[in-house]
């Protein structure tokens, strides 16, 4: 069973003028993040681990 997340961050390029917003919680433990839909805080999140995240951030930063 997933740990719960230690709190909801959205991302600094969402709006409330968008439609596609996503936010990120580090997991309890500091073990992955969870990631869901702004709009649709119902449906269910995904997780990833801390390791693939931090690559999808590296990611994004090197493609600035």
């Amino acid at each position: 069973m997933p740990l719960p997340p230690t709190g909801w961050h959205k991302s600094s390029y969402s709006t409330d003028f968008q439609e596609a917003c996503v936010e990120a919680a580090v997991a309890a433990g500091g073990v992955g993040v969870r990631v869901r839909d702004s709009k649709d805080r119902d449906r269910r999140p995904f997780s990833v681990s801390a390791r693939a995240w931090r690559g999808f951030l590296n990611a994004l930063h090197d493609d600035v």
